[in-house]
């Protein structure tokens, strides 16, 4: 008979202790333990120890590594492609995550559908039943003569089908409700995430089938689940987007075979997901009248420039601590731009409430915000609109100095595809070749930058 023992499991990071404390000593998380129980394997059962015909352990040279270029193959949607690098890598695992409606299922199964008519293909499904996956492709008009599907949740059972099947990409829809018969916790809880997720990575780095697990999120936006699972698998994606807006953006947070942070963005339509190759174009759909507090900056997403909208509303306030609000700029980064634009930019608004906005749901994570921020913040509070055919950009220090950033040229270039004709920049960003149609303004310090309004 198979010896059980009790263990407790860090919710945050997925340390286990063999006795309950208040604090996790791996992660300094507080109240995260919880009890599981823990069931030995019974030999030669178990498929997490290995899989017959897999090819044993060996120590080698770093030097006799081969180099050879992964091979990749499209996912069908070249956004999707873009985010992961250049496509699926074969024996990687991909976790796909978003808030419940943001369209993961959606985008996995047109994946799929398409890349079946060349590909060995299987969806499984734990939430859904076959046919209501059935009646979504059919109503989005997908090619499904050629793609598998399975309706389990057992990780063993769907392994073992898998390896008779022998897919080359495998969808598992989702991972917090897959299970091990083994471990008597609930699915979802930590354990069966963790060991799940251990078994369905070494079936896919064994056998080279992308392994493709779709990952629920918590209110606050995170991965559920042991944040053991990030560690595990290649490639970390994230499906943004909200219920008021038809567009999605797929971001990049981990990759072992690309860079991080690439974004693709797709819109939400009758027919599913679309692919929008020029996001520039739609996050610039600006009113033909330009109120004050409007200007466009240029920033780099992974390998790309993209141009985004950034609105900034300064008005008195009638309470005692005026108000700092920010939609796709980090908060931090905007009460800091207010004292530089304080102490070096001669402006007090400290009195006033601040409201910022990244237009179309755009998350910027990079400094270059940082001088369109502070013209935008400038055209609101002395009511001047800016020109409809300028762009900013540019890097903000603290003793008032504008800085560089990085592919300054390309996003000059990006800019002057889309029709602007004078850039205001960093002076280290400015080209030694000029770019035709386009007038390069070069600041150094905040003052001179705050001049051009």
């Amino acid at each position: 008979m198979a010896k059980s023992k009790n263990a407790f499991v860090c919710d945050a990071c997925g340390a286990d202790f063999s006795k309950w404390q208040g604090q996790c000593s791996e992660c300094g998380a507080w109240n995260s333990m919880k009890e599981v129980r823990l069931t030995a394997p019974r030999p030669g059962a178990d498929a997490r120890q290995g899989y017959a015909g897999s090819a044993p352990a060996k120590i080698q040279a770093l030097q006799d590594v081969s180099l050879e270029e992964l091979p990749r193959f499209s996912s069908s949607l070249g956004e999707f492609d873009r985010v992961l690098g250049g496509g699926f890598v074969p024996g990687s695992v991909v976790l796909v995550g978003g808030h419940p409606g943001a369209g993961k299922s959606t985008l996995l199964l047109q994946s799929l559908c398409r890349l079946s008519q060349s590909q060995k293909a299987l969806y499984v499904t734990g939430e859904e039943s076959l046919q209501q996956v059935a009646m979504r492709a059919r109503r989005l008009g997908l090619p499904v003569d050629q793609l598998q599907v399975l309706s389990e949740t057992n990780a063993e059972t769907i392994v073992d089908l898998a390896r008779q099947v022998a897919p080359r990409v495998m969808v598992v829809d989702s991972i917090q409700v897959v299970h091990l018969s083994d471990i008597s916790s609930a699915p979802g809880s930590v354990s069966q995430v963790r060991e799940s997720a251990a078994i369905l990575t070494r079936f896919a780095k064994q056998s080279g089938t992308v392994v493709i697990l779709v990952g629920h999120v918590t209110k606050d936006g995170a991965l559920a689940g042991p944040k053991v699972l990030e560690h595990i698998i290649d490639c970390s994606i994230m499906l943004e987007g909200g219920h008021d807006s038809r567009f999605r953006t797929l971001r990049g947070h981990k990759n072992r075979f690309g860079a991080v942070n690439e974004l693709g963005v797709f819109a939400m339509t009758e027919q599913g997901m679309k692919e929008v190759p020029n996001p520039s174009a739609i996050f610039l759909q600006r009113a033909d009248e330009i109120s004050a507090g409007s200007v466009v900056m240029a920033t780099w997403e992974a390998t790309r420039p993209l141009l985004v909208e950034i609105q900034a509303l300064v008005d008195s306030s009638h309470a005692g601590n005026p108000r700092r609000v920010t939609v796709g700029v980090e908060q931090n980064r905007l009460a800091l731009l207010l004292a530089v634009l304080h102490r070096h930019g001669g402006l007090m608004l400290g009195d006033q409430d601040v409201f910022v906005n990244a237009v179309g749901g755009v998350r910027i994570v990079e400094p270059s915000a940082d001088l369109a921020l502070l013209f935008a913040m400038v055209s609101s509070f002395r009511d001047i609109p800016l020109p409809r055919d300028l762009v900013v950009f540019g890097e903000v220090g603290l003793s008032g100095e504008i800085r560089p950033v990085p592919s300054g040229q390309e996003r000059l270039r990006e800019a002057a595809k889309h029709g602007f004709k004078r850039a205001i920049v960093p002076a280290a960003n400015t080209t030694k070749e000029k770019i035709p149609g386009l007038e390069v303004i070069p600041v150094k310090k905040v003052a001179e930058a705050l001049a051009c309004i």
